[in-house]
C-alpha cells in the first residue's frame, strides 16, 4: 500500500496520501507505476469516447484524450519535458544546465519541445480514432501504461541522481533489474492478450509499439544521464512524456 500511495500521489492528482517518503517506499512506487498510468489512460479513454459517442468528431476526442493525462499530473510531465529540453538544448556544462532547469520560466527549446509532443500525441491519437473508439481507446491506455513502466525503467539501479535532493535523489537506482525485467513483460503480455481482441495482428502491433516507446525513452535517459550526470524529475517529466508519444506514434505505423 506504501507503494500503491507513493506512485499515486506522485504521479496523479488523484487523492492518495503519501505515508512514507524514503527510498523503500520509492522502490515499490516505481513498480507500481504502470497501475497510476493505467488509471490515467482509462479515464483518457473514457473521455475521448464518451465525446465520441455525443457526436463529437476524432479530432476534438483526440485533443481531450490528450488534455486528461495533463489534467490528472498538472501538467508536471509537460514542465519536466519543457525543462530538461532547455537543459538540454542550453550546450552549457552540466552544472549551468542544471540550474537552468531549475528555473521557473521556460525556455524555446522547451517551448518547441511541448509543442511539438502534444501536437504528435493528438495527431495520433486523431489517426487512431478514424479507425474506430476501441483502437483509440486502446492506444490511449497503452501510451499512458507505458509511459510510467518507462519512468520504473528510469528509476532501476545503475541510474544515479543529478542532485542530491529532489524527487530524483528519492527514486535513483530503486528499482532492481529483475522485478523491472518481470514489470515489462507482464505489461508486454497484456499488450499482447488486449491486441488479439482485435486482431492477430494488432496481438502483435500493441507490445511492438510499447517495446519502441521504451526504446525512444531509454536513448532519451542515457543522454540525460551523460549531460546531467543523473535523473532528476524533470527528466522523469520528459521520459514520461516521450514514451507517450512515441507509443502513440508507433500505433499508427503499419
Amino acid at each position: 500500500m506504501d507503494g500503491l500511495r507513493f506512485a499515486f500521489g506522485t504521479l496523479t492528482v488523484l487523492p492518495a496520501r503519501i505515508t512514507r517518503w524514503d527510498r523503500d517506499a520509492a522502490r515499490a512506487g516505481m513498480l507500481c507505476a504502470p497501475l497510476a498510468g493505467l488509471v490515467v489512460g482509462l479515464c483518457a479513454a473514457a473521455v475521448g469516447g464518451l465525446f465520441l459517442l455525443l457526436g463529437a468528431g476524432p479530432l476534438l476526442a483526440a485533443v481531450l484524450t490528450v488534455a486528461v493525462p495533463a489534467l490528472m499530473t498538472r501538467g508536471l510531465h509537460l514542465d519536466g519535458l519543457a525543462d530538461t529540453a532547455d537543459g538540454l538544448g542550453s550546450a552549457k556544462p552540466a552544472e549551468d544546465a542544471l540550474r537552468i532547469m531549475k528555473q521557473s520560466d521556460i525556455g524555446p527549446f522547451g517551448v518547441i519541445a511541448v509543442l511539438f509532443a502534444l501536437l504528435a500525441q493528438v495527431a495520433a491519437l486523431h489517426e487512431l480514432y478514424a479507425e474506430g473508439w476501441a483502437t483509440g481507446a486502446a492506444a490511449a491506455v497503452l501510451a499512458a501504461t507505458t509511459a510510467r513502466l518507462a519512468l520504473t525503467h528510469a528509476s532501476r539501479h545503475g541510474v544515479p541522481a543529478a542532485r542530491p535532493e529532489g524527487l530524483g535523489a528519492v527514486v535513483a537506482a530503486t528499482v532492481p533489474l529483475r522485478p523491472a525485467a518481470l514489470t515489462t513483460a507482464l505489461l508486454l503480455a497484456l499488450c499482447a492478450a488486449a491486441g488479439a481482441l482485435f486482431s492477430p495482428y494488432d496481438a502483435l502491433r500493441l507490445p511492438l509499439a510499447a517495446l519502441a516507446a521504451l526504446g525512444v525513452a531509454e536513448l532519451l535517459l542515457r543522454r540525460c544521464v551523460r549531460r546531467f550526470g543523473g535523473v532528476t524529475g524533470d527528466v522523469f517529466g520528459a521520459v514520461e512524456e516521450t514514451a507517450a508519444t512515441a507509443a502513440l506514434v508507433a500505433l499508427t505505423l503499419g
